[in-house]
């Protein structure tokens, strides 16, 4: 493991070192830890400190840069006015570590003796196990669902189904947004995916704050080797999965010549974190931190700029591969702090379907991800999709957020090849697309996390199971299965462009459409407009069903008779004044 720090770390003399607490050391130390160490091993283990900073002002800025830099420049004061006695410690000892700030902790390797002197330092608050992890292997496809015939064949099914090809035909696509991806690495030269790497310019690459090999030592078998080796310099995929979710979420085209990224617009950056699809809690901490503020190849030069604007995370830590309510808390920090610097952070929900309670892995199951489950070409949910709500740490807080498309889905692998896998790791893809789609469509968005996630919940597709659990019923939206349905590309930026108005500047009037969902009447308010609007309501489809002009003088609350017309989806545009706003009608 190699000795790198990224920031100054003052040394304090022996004579400073906080005096050990009283109680029992072993308190502070995993079980699973202590077992190996009892057993004369030598391991890997998390030093979670006592004080963690603390980036709620990150609320007052506007920004995205500048929320970033305000986050980065807090967690990094935190870690060194804190880690000083530990690393001093670890320094004496002789020990490999790696400090982080993006959680106030240290990865070192000891046994244990080092364990017990660091668990008595009253600085220190945790040692936790680091165990590998192992990627849930791409599933087989779902049985009992017909292949549904698509609108347009000239796209894979799933970026039809969520309406990401007419976001396109609009002029959206994701330009100018960064997408990070943390999978089992990335081959960036594969043809559907090397144009829209940040780190190719169509004629040389350069990976500096564009790649970052978190593997530093074999995880799985020692004494097998890794076709990417360690500290790769060059973005590098070991496994196939990391490069089958990047071709979702910003590829071009597959061997069939459909199209198969969300936001092939959009440029990409990646981290490896898993060895042969094995990883550890530390792993991910490093690629997490990364992202925050990427540095070059040789580890300096960190810089919030360069980070991206959503980050994919298709991987999972189950408690039964040692990450358990001990560290639960600390990858949780971790996310809290990169939803607070304005990055979206995007987790495949898990294939631990289909009884409810099954999303209980970091990082899904936190507050602060944005989780995806998995659906079929018919818009059912997938077997192996796992459903909410959350109790492995007691929360109870209802997941996943949405669901997408995630069974047969095709995309890039390795050796310039393509393949259909199935998985809730080819659902969350297609929203970290999706996010991407509604940067490029408002780029004011950028940053705003909790706008950009509540736009795709209010859009997505009402889905309804037949399966309650625990108090949430699924005839009600949202629910412990779909969330609050399936992600729809279309209506999340319709619904963008009618904040905004169809010239991108804030209309000095006000509109509010009730009831949505409706039974059949909907009424129109719209508050400061004179003058007279036109009406149009669309099916899903884009028939018209409905057209008619108002006159605002007349009072500014109108009706819209629905009642005719079948459930589902419309959308009405109105035309005022040389603005149009746009929007999404739900009849039940």
């Amino acid at each position: 493991m190699k000795k790198m720090l990224f920031f100054t770390v003052i040394i304090f003399s022996m004579a400073s070192w906080q005096k050990p607490e009283s109680g029992d050391w072993k308190n502070k130390v995993d079980a699973s830890l202590l077992e190996k160490a009892y057993a004369g091993e030598e391991a890997e283990f998390l030093i979670l400190l006592q004080e963690q900073a603390d980036v709620s002002g990150s609320r007052q800025f506007r920004i995205k840069e500048e929320k970033a830099a305000f986050v980065f420049n807090k967690l990094q004061q935190t870690a060194k006015q804190t880690q000083g006695p530990v690393i001093a410690l670890l320094e004496e000892a002789g020990a490999a570590y790696r400090p982080f700030y993006i959680v106030n902790a240290i990865l070192a390797t000891g046994k244990l003796d080092l364990i017990r002197r660091v668990a008595q330092l009253g600085a220190v608050a945790q040692v936790q196990d680091n165990p590998a992890v192992r990627l849930q292997p791409p599933l087989a496809e779902e049985s009992g669902a017909p292949p549904i015939s698509f609108r347009n064949a000239l796209v894979e099914w799933g970026i039809d189904k969520i309406n990401a090809d007419d976001v396109w035909a609009m002029g959206y696509t994701g330009q100018g947004v960064v997408i990070g991806g943390q999978d089992t690495g990335y081959e960036w030269d594969h043809p559907a995916i090397r144009d829209t790497y940040r780190g190719w310019d169509g004629n040389t690459a350069d990976h500096n704050h564009n790649w970052h090999d978190a593997i530093h030592s074999l995880i799985g078998d020692p004494n097998d080797t890794n076709p990417c080796g360690l500290d790769s310099a060059v973005p590098c995929d070991d496994h196939s999965h990391g490069t089958h979710t990047m071709g979702t979420m910003a590829g071009s085209e597959s061997d069939e010549g459909k199209s198969i990224g969300v936001a092939p617009g959009a440029t990409w950056i990646a981290c490896r974190n898993m060895e042969k699809g094995a990883g550890t809690p530390a792993t991910y901490i490093e690629c997490f931190e990364w992202f925050l503020a990427p540095y070059d190849l040789n580890g300096e030069n960190a810089n919030v700029t360069y980070a991206p604007h959503v980050i994919n995370n298709s991987w999972s830590c189950p408690e039964s591969e040692g990450c358990n309510p001990s560290n639960f808390g600390t990858m949780q920090m971790v996310v809290d702090n990169l939803k607070a610097s304005g990055i979206v952070v995007v987790v495949s929900a898990g294939n631990s379907g289909s009884n409810c309670a099954t999303v209980n892995t970091p990082a899904a199951m936190y507050e602060n991800s944005f989780s995806v489950g998995a659906t079929q070409q018919n818009d059912t949910i997938a077997g192996f999709s796992s459903r909410g709500p959350v109790i492995a740490d007691g929360s109870g807080r209802l997941k996943p957020n949405v669901a997408a498309p995630g069974v047969s889905v095709r995309s890039a692998v390795l050796n310039g090849g393509f393949a259909n896998f199935s998985g809730t790791s080819m659902a969350g893809p297609h929203v970290a697309g999706l996010v991407a789609l509604l940067i490029s469509a408002k780029p004011e968005l950028a940053g705003q996390v909790e706008e950009i996630e509540s736009i795709i919940e209010q859009t997505a597709l009402p889905l309804f199971s037949g399966q309650d659990c625990a108090e949430f019923s699924g005839q009600q939206i949202p629910n412990a299965v779909y969330g609050f349905g399936r992600a729809d590309a279309l209506a999340a930026v319709l619904e963008v462009l009618g904040v905004t108005g169809e010239n991108g500047q804030p209309a000095a009037e006000s509109l509010r459409v009730f009831p949505n969902p409706t039974g059949g009447q909907a009424f129109f308010r719209l508050d400061g407009a004179v003058g007279e609007a036109q009406v149009q309501a669309f099916s899903f489809s884009g028939q018209l069903v409905h057209s008619s002009r108002w006159n605002l003088a007349d009072g500014n609350i109108k009706q819209v008779d629905l009642s005719a017309l079948p459930s589902g989806i419309y959308w009405y545009r109105i035309a005022l004044d040389g603005r149009q706003y746009q929007g999404r009608l739900v009849k039940q």
